[in-house]
């Protein structure tokens, strides 16, 4: 698991240093599948007990998480007209900016309370993931377009 959360950790801290949003949708893509992997492959085989708890190795993940949503920039990523083309982005965030933006501010606050609530248990972990992946099911459900 260590050697997965650095592996993590270090495409995270990659990713960080592009120096600019050349291509919303790729960006974008490239952007939730990073926080997807962070959150949903690695916290979330711990919270599901198919990996072993390691307060370190959680909360180096969490913040890692908290770096990669912090980079989730409506305005850059979500401008007029990227709204067609190979995008699972819904209609529905151009029509309600103000509450994609504010879907994106409230996932940006709620992983910072998680990394500063620094979860040492299971159960301390299992509250602020469910408070994460709530956010990222609710955003989904409202604001992608789901495949197939």
């Amino acid at each position: 698991m260590k050697m997965h959360i650095a592996s993590l950790v270090l495409a995270s801290a990659v990713f960080g240093s592009a120096p600019a949003w050349a291509d919303p949708i790729a960006d974008r893509i490239a952007l939730m599948k990073e926080n997807g992997k962070i959150a949903f492959g690695g916290l979330g085989p711990v919270v599901k007990g198919e990996a072993p708890f390691d307060a370190a190795a959680v909360n180096a993940l969490l913040a890692a998480l908290n770096v990669s949503v912090m980079k989730l920039d409506v305005p850059a990523m979500f401008p007029a007209g990227s709204d067609t083309g190979e995008t699972t982005a819904s209609p529905k965030i151009w029509e309600d900016m103000a509450g994609f933006t504010a879907a994106a501010d409230k996932l940006k606050a709620d992983v910072a309370a998680a990394v500063a609530a620094n979860p040492q248990d299971l159960d301390a972990l299992k509250v602020q993931f469910g408070v994460i992946s709530k956010n990222c099911g609710a955003c989904h459900e409202t604001y992608r377009i789901k495949k197939g």
